[in-house]
């Protein structure tokens, strides 16, 4: 632009131009997130080493049923493992000893690079909600279509603090079940160019996953690099059964990666207390681990924690409570001890309304896993009534909370800058920092913005309607899938895309169970 330009750009500006910039949408990504603070590391090494060896005695003595998988107790048969019907009891030290192989950190590409993410280290990678049956929108609670699908993979392209396209944001109960797999991945690979996840429900769906995936990235491509992640739950207590196994086995044989996660509700899948429960958690990551290796060493694996406590009144699981949270802690320190990305965490809670319980909950699990050295966050935005739940309000107020996270990680600058000293001097004792030049300097990028909370004077918020959070997030999910923009991809992909997908279609009748 030139210099005058430039002038007629100011003058036109002004106060209405910075808050058109404040509101205009931006398809931006950030960067996963690369913590600077430390982990909250809440159990001594006693503790620690107590939990190990408890949790190698549950293997020994106990041990875990692989059920209907006959081709799995023959591996563990042959790896030393006691097999007695479809129960493995593994030997002291043998299952740890199998997931030495699996790696510290792995890439997983995306089909724009840019947005390709690190699972490790010091990472932390963001995905949206995972599973949900049911969508609120606004008041309306129903079934989940693929419609729905499509919107929440758009609103989460849009989001710039989310890294992750995620899975199954929700279940398009009007897809028949073995066909609905193919529509969200190809929804993942053509309306996002962030990374995503693969199909687990049946071990030819995630079959069908890879296969999509030597489409869009190339076969070569997919035979050498990481492009899923995929969530695998143990069914806890101790379970292991033949439809997610048959998962991780073709996702571990293509060097595709797999989180490896007990699925906890405290005092009726695990033990109500904390040490207890995280012996069981290690137990069974430790067995899943250890067989992804048994399929292929060095096929990456996540060590995953989802656990809640329970309501012993009514039986339904809680969020956002100080056990869970002790667990999380727990869990992450188990992880790095063994060397594993970890994942745990997300936006979760137990309400049924975007409401007060939805935030507090909600917050308090984001920022334990935050503090707890989360690798990977499933669920990070989206999730209601205990995961029963996808709402598109609740996506957008969490997916903007995100943001916080990204700044919090970040950690406190000690440069000269951050020093403020030259402000301090310049503005002296009974003075103001609004005009010095420091803050002048500082003002875009020191506190971090929300896109959806309100803050302004109590006439105007009156005047503007008086509308509530969940209003203003119906407002911002309208405003973002109008400017949603669909990234491109290669026509010849895209149809040939669109040809696999007919074609397994056409190989099989619908069905609906």
């Amino acid at each position: 632009m030139s210099e005058a330009g430039a002038r007629r750009k100011a003058r036109s500006g002004g106060g209405a131009a910075r808050r058109a910039e404040r509101t205009a949408v931006n398809i931006e990504t950030a960067r996963f997130i690369e913590r600077n603070i430390p982990n909250m590391e809440l159990l001594g090494e006693e503790a620690l080493q107590i939990i190990e060896h408890n949790a190698e005695t549950v293997l020994e003595e106990i041990g875990v049923n692989f059920v209907n998988n006959p081709a799995a107790l023959d591996r563990w048969r042959e790896a030393g493992a006691d097999i007695t019907g479809e129960r493995v009891r593994i030997p002291r030290g043998l299952a740890r000893k199998l997931c030495g192989t699996a790696p510290s950190s792995f890439t997983q590409h995306a089909r724009n690079p840019e947005k390709s993410v690190e699972i490790g280290g010091k990472n932390l990678v963001l995905a949206p909600v995972y599973g949900p049956p049911f969508v609120r929108e606004g008041s309306v609670r129903r079934y989940a279509t693929m419609a729905d699908f499509e919107k929440f993979v758009k609103l989460g392209h849009m989001a710039k603090w989310l890294h992750h396209s995620g899975g199954t944001v929700c279940e398009p109960t009007d897809v028949p079940v073995n066909k609905r797999h193919l529509d969200m991945v190809a929804a993942h690979m053509t309306l996002t160019d962030k990374p995503f996840m693969g199909s687990v429900t049946e071990p030819s769906r995630a079959q069908d996953s890879v296969d999509m995936c030597k489409i869009l990235f190339g076969e070569g491509f997919v035979a050498e690099n990481t492009v899923m992640t995929s969530l695998i739950n143990i069914n806890s207590p101790l379970t292991f059964d033949d439809t997610m196994m048959g998962a991780l086995e073709v996702y571990a044989a293509n060097m595709q990666a797999a989180i490896i996660s007990p699925f906890i509700v405290g005092g009726a899948m695990a033990p109500v207390s904390v040490m207890g429960t995280l012996t069981q958690v290690l137990a069974e990551v430790l067995a899943g681990v250890a067989y992804s290796q048994l399929v292929r060493p060095g096929a990456p694996v996540i060590f995953g924690a989802f656990v809640t406590s329970i309501d012993m009144n009514s039986g339904a699981p809680t969020f956002g409570t100080p056990e869970a949270s002790q667990i999380l802690y727990g869990a992450g320190q188990l992880a790095r001890r063994m060397n594993l990305p970890f994942r745990s965490g997300g936006g979760l809670c137990g309400s049924k309304l975007p409401d007060a319980q939805a935030a507090y909950e909600t917050a308090n699990t984001l920022n334990a896993a935050l503090l707890g050295g989360v690798n990977f966050m499933l669920h990070a935005c989206g999730w209601l009534e205990g995961g029963l739940v996808s709402s598109f309000e609740k996506f957008v107020m969490d997916a903007d909370q995100l943001g916080a996270l990204h700044k919090m990680a970040q950690g406190v600058a000690m440069d000269e800058n951050a020093q403020a000293m030259d402000a301090l001097r310049e503005v002296g004792p009974g003075g103001h920092f609004l005009g010095c030049a420091h803050t002048q300097a500082n003002f875009k990028s020191a506190f971090w913005r929300t896109e959806v909370l309100d803050y302004k004077p109590f006439e105007t918020w009156e005047e503007e309607g008086a509308r509530d959070t969940q209003a203003l997030a119906a407002i911002r999910v309208e405003k973002l899938l109008a400017a949603y923009q669909q990234p491109a991809l290669d026509p010849a992909i895209a149809e040939a895309l669109a040809a696999f997908v007919a074609r397994r279609k056409a190989e099989m009748p619908d069905a609906f169970v």
